[in-house]
Parts: structure tokens; sequence; C-alpha cells
């Protein structure tokens, strides 16, 4: 199984609980490979700000382990520093049609406001490498993501049918709970990094201070009404009982059965309380990791190692049957 963040914007809990939480919880059920995707933070290059770069690429991977992930059990690693990723990333760039990339969603959005990147343009086929360099079954993505594995499918096929085959077909793998985490201040709206780094209250920071953490909640749209209606429930309710229900390791029925009547303002303070508990403890953890810089220099270092030693494998049998061998 593998998955990966992009190097870009601060960690949220829609993140935590669209991903790392899942990761960590199916560890020990595969071979992982979680990794901290750099290369793509420059696909909007003037969006790019060096000192940001580096610190995310080194404040995330902290959080992966903080949030549960093990690096004795899971591999984790930068994207750059194993170079397969960007060499299978230019073969596939050879091999994919441009209408195939100019159908993706993410291309169109993103290219609206501003002259975009090849890099912006090609994406896919970067992610596509990332995946397929290690053969996995399963790739842990929102339900916004299966557009980008279903175009890594394609590429994989088409590889398999022009020069043999070599890579496996992967499946995507959507939780059922919490993959699509809505903004506070927008409930149509995907909770993202980048529009929190823009409007505050949009989203609830793994860092941030619990006090904002609490305040964020509170402030929260809902809807028109005062108590919560199990049977008529707003985007804006819905989100944030699904948080409340996935932070609290509760059941969808638990957690309606709990709020149903209740109102809007018991939901918010429950759910502020449970999250500055869990986020609590994911920062608590964090200070310990990040207090010895080396650690994070060896974890990154070892699972650079580890994947490579995988990637290289795949990357010599494609380029042995492209010809490049």
């Amino acid at each position: 199984m593998l998955s990966g963040i992009a190097a870009t914007g601060k960690l949220h809990v829609g993140n935590y609980v669209g991903a790392m939480r899942t990761w960590a919880t199916l560890q020990d059920s595969y071979d992982n490979y979680f990794f901290i995707a750099d290369l793509h933070a420059l696909t909007i290059p003037e969006a790019v700000r060096p000192d940001a770069l580096r610190q995310r690429t080194r404040e995330i991977p902290a959080l992966y382990i903080a949030s549960g992930i093990d690096p004795a059990r899971s591999t984790i690693f930068l994207q750059s520093h194993v170079p397969a990723h960007a060499v299978l990333a230019w073969i596939f760039d050879c091999l994919t049609p441009v209408g195939w990339l100019a159908r993706m969603t993410q291309y169109k959005s993103k290219s609206q406001s501003s002259s975009p990147s090849a890099g912006l343009f090609t994406y896919p086929c970067l992610q596509a490498s990332d995946i397929l360099l290690y053969q996995p079954r399963f790739v842990p993505v929102g339900e916004d993501q299966r557009q980008h594995i279903e175009i890594t499918r394609d590429i994989a096929e088409r590889f398999n049918a022009m020069f043999g085959e070599l890579f496996t077909i992967p499946d995507p793998w959507i939780p059922t709970d919490g993959a699509r985490i809505m903004g506070l201040d927008d409930p149509t709206e995907k909770m993202s990094k980048s529009t929190a780094e823009v409007r505050s209250g949009h989203a609830i920071g793994l860092l941030d201070p619990l006090e904002t953490i609490r305040k964020s909640i509170l402030r929260a749209v809902t809807d028109s009404r005062t108590a919560v209606d199990r049977e008529d429930l707003s985007p804006a309710v819905n989100n944030l009982l699904t948080l409340y229900q996935v932070l609290s390791d509760s059941t969808r029925d638990q957690t309606l059965e709990r709020f149903h009547g209740k109102g809007y303002g018991v939901l918010k303070r429950e759910l502020a309380d449970v999250a500055s508990e869990v986020i609590g403890s994911i920062q608590g953890r964090f200070k310990e990791i990040t207090a010895d810089p080396a650690y994070i220099d060896g974890v990154l270092a070892d699972g650079a190692r580890r994947a490579a030693a995988v990637a290289d494998v795949t990357l010599d049998r494609a380029k042995r049957l492209i010809g490049l061998t």
C-alpha cells in the first residue's frame, strides 16, 4: 500500500482523518510506503517558498509519526530522495496521450487563475510513477483523487500493452468515514491546505494552538435551524457530525443518537473537546519527535534507502523493456 501528501501548506484535521489516521490503522496489514511529495510542490512555481518547503519536508514526516505511523513498520521518505520517481515520470510523459492529461479536473481548476506550468499539466505522470514504482495493490485516497488513480491505471495498462507486462494495476482504497472533510467556513468546499493559507477559520490545523482550534470549531457555519435533526442534516452540520464521529471513534448511529435534538452549540462544544484531546496528543508527540533534529534525518535517510531498494528494481525492469538498457 502506498500514499503521500504534497509538501504544500499546513496539515489539517482533514489530512489526519482522511489519510494519516487510516494509514496508521492499516500498517500491520500491508507493506506500506508513505511519502512526502516535495516534487509535486513545485508544480505552481510562483507559490514555492524555499524556506517553507524545507520546513514542510521535516514537519510532515514528524506529523506522520506523531499520528501513529511507525517508521519501523512503514517506510517514510521524501519523493525527491528517490530519483527513480522522476526518471519513470519522464518515461510516462512520453507515452501518455495529451488528451488524457487535458481532461484532468485538477489541471482544469488550477490552470484557470494563472499561466499553468508544464509540470502542472504532466502532474498525473509523476503521480503514476510515485504509485507504480512500488507495485501497490491499493492506494488510500479521498474520493476527489479517484480520477488520478484511474489515469494511473490507464498509464500502467498502456505501458504493459506496448512493452510487456510489468506494472500491477492498483485499486483506490477510499475510507467509508471521513474521506472528505469539508471546510468549516464553507461546507461545499473540501478542507484544503492552500485555502487555509488565505482564509482563517477554514481548517483545523494539526499544529494550531488548541485555543485557536476551539474557536474555529465554535465559529463553524451551520444553518438557519438551531438543533440537530438526524433525518434532515444540512451539509455543514453533517460535516461537524462526521468529524465528531471519526475523532471520537464512534459509529454513525452512536453519533446521531448522541446529538439528535440537541442544539448546535452542544455539538460544537463537544466536538471542540474531542478535537482538542486528539490533536493535543498529536502535538505532544510532535514536540518530542522534533526535539532531536537528527531523528527525522535518520528516518528519512532510512526510508529513502528502503524505498529505493524497491523502486530501482521496478525502474530497471521498465528501462529494459523499453530498450534503455
